[in-house]
């Protein structure tokens, strides 16, 4: 398997991009969402995750992030993942979604072809990380993310996006504490 776009380095910080299957909108619903906050903040108590910028958008998830204390990214990302497909389907089947047999049936097809049994594939295989080499790059991919949701049309201001750390490098209320950096 290719580790183009793998973050197989500890210590080292990384741009990532996670998709859900067929770019499903799964997080438009604040009950998804929050499964996300909770996920990314347990990784950050118990498996190292130290993030520098995010955003929660409908379909996929940006981040600006590295592991540390012996943590390697990849198996972070991994188990973050495999968490929160769990928690994103039971959400699905137990409270109210008026796409529930349509995402179950979508998420169920999507894993048909592979090898290993499996009802459910919320996640598309992998993630794409770019790793992160100048503070240029650093600025650029943060703009990105927190520009997410403007260029989207949801917000007009990159702080305006609860679900993004933008919210907390202009000092607002935020639902995840993340390392700032100083982006001038």
């Amino acid at each position: 398997m290719s580790t183009k776009y793998k973050a197989t380095t500890t210590e080292d910080a990384y741009f990532i991009t996670i998709t859900t299957m067929g770019w499903v909108d799964i997080f438009t619903r604040l009950n998804q969402k929050q499964i996300i906050i909770q996920a990314l903040h347990y990784c950050q108590d118990q498996k190292g995750l130290e993030i520098y910028g995010y955003c929660t958008m409908h379909s996929h998830i940006h981040l600006l992030c590295k592991a540390t204390n012996g943590f390697i990214l990849s198996v972070v990302m991994r188990d973050f993942k495999k968490y929160t497909f769990k928690k994103i389907i039971q959400t699905i089947i137990e409270e109210p979604e008026s796409r529930r047999e349509w995402m179950l049936d979508y998420f169920k097809k999507a894993c048909q072809h592979l090898k290993q049994e499996q009802q459910y594939k919320v996640w598309q295989n992998g993630y794409h990380a770019e790793h992160i080499y100048s503070n240029k790059f650093i600025k650029q991919k943060m703009e990105y993310i927190h520009n997410n949701p403007v260029n989207e049309k949801i917000v007009t201001m990159p702080e305006d996006y609860y679900f993004s750390s933008a919210r907390n490098y202009a000092a607002l209320e935020n639902e995840l504490e993340v390392v700032l950096l100083d982006l001038f």
